[in-house]
């Protein structure tokens, strides 16, 4: 069982659903990837729709734990992105199973 969609296989679709040739995909799928890194540092919240909305949060420094050893260490303070998906994807995914 295959866990991993790859740029390539991405490319690939493109070429062979819309004809485009490989070159362009890749630069139309590179764009893509950009303009939504931009305006999630930009804006903090990405809504497509009916796909879902990406979020940039921001966790503090905390406290963590190894669970086998018990020793404490700092995590330290970043950003995460979250993706809620919306009602649409959820139904899509659950009444194709």
């Amino acid at each position: 069982m295959r866990t991993n969609l790859t740029k390539k296989e991405i490319i690939n679709s493109i070429y062979m659903q819309l004809g485009f040739s490989k070159r362009v995909a890749e630069i139309l799928l590179d764009d893509l990837f950009s303009i939504i890194l931009d305006e999630l540092l930009l804006k903090k919240k990405i809504k497509i729709p009916k796909f879902g909305t990406f979020i940039l949060h921001h966790k503090n420094q905390r406290i963590g734990r190894n669970p086998k050893t018990l020793e404490k260490k700092i995590i330290s303070e970043r950003n995460v992105v979250i993706f809620r998906p919306s009602k649409n994807l959820k139904n899509f995914i659950n009444n194709n199973e």
